[in-house]
């Protein structure tokens, strides 16, 4: 991945980061919004990444066709 490609992507990760709330849940600190993120890594480790990871991917598709839909209250999902 080129350098330019790289840095749109990790923007788009920290956007993705920014509207699931967890930035304001975290009162922008860093530290607490990387170990919430390794303990989501470490429970799907430890529960069976497949079913976890599908959830999640039902939830999130879910929330986008919310938003695409003009609705911002995606919380109730």
């Amino acid at each position: 991945m080129q350098r330019r490609e790289r840095t749109r992507h990790l923007i788009e990760l920290g956007g993705l980061v920014q509207k699931a709330g967890l930035v304001d849940l975290a009162d922008d600190d860093r530290a607490t919004i990387y170990g919430a993120l390794l303990e989501l890594v470490g429970r799907t480790h430890n529960a069976g990444s497949g079913d976890t990871l599908m959830l999640w991917k039902r939830r999130g598709k879910r929330a986008f066709d919310t938003e695409e839909k003009g609705n911002d209250d995606v919380d109730s999902i």
